[in-house]
């Protein structure tokens, strides 16, 4: 079964770039998504707004924080991924994700100007390797394959890889 997604939508918050105790560069950042339709009895039209949190790992997530924040209009592909996690309080919790293969900005309305890296080779979605990630970041994220007390496996860009997140705060 296959989970792939196109999403076109608005950065709603700056790109947060961490990294796994391996070592392996991951960010996160939410998207919103603006859905517009005439409504055929009266019509008028109806917007709906739908977000979404997007995963990128390896070297295309140091790119998009290195070159994305909050307001840009981008372009995501990738899977759908549910996680879960249990709070140190017990309590079980689950979400759904994108795992983005690729993202970029939208040119519908702005202009980028695209700039090449550097292949540090190994870490990226680059050459069909999928978005970075060797597996699926819920089973490569957890030091010994659980959440111990609900710390976090990975810490923001120049933190400890010892977690800080409070117990019932998702470990991502």
């Amino acid at each position: 079964m296959s989970s792939n997604v196109t999403l076109i939508g608005n950065i709603t918050r700056d790109p947060e770039l961490r990294y796994t105790a391996g070592g392996q560069a991951i960010a996160t950042f939410g998207i919103a998504v603006n859905r517009r339709w005439q409504n055929r009895q009266s019509q008028a039209w109806e917007e709906s707004t739908s977000f979404f949190d997007v995963v990128c790992w390896g070297d295309l997530g140091t790119n998009v924080a290195d070159s994305l924040g909050k307001g840009d209009r981008v372009i995501v592909s990738g899977r759908l991924e549910q996680r879960s996690w249990e709070t140190q309080d017990g309590e079980k919790r689950s979400k759904i994700e994108v795992v983005a293969d690729e993202v970029g900005p939208s040119v519908r309305w702005a202009v980028a100007r695209p700039e090449k890296t550097d292949r540090r080779g190994g870490q990226g979605g680059q050459g069909g390797q999928g978005g970075g990630g060797p597996a699926p970041y819920s089973q490569q994220a957890y030091a010994g394959g659980g959440n111990q007390g609900g710390q976090a496996a990975y810490a923001p860009a120049g933190a400890p890889a010892t977690g800080g997140f409070d117990s019932d705060e998702e470990p991502f």
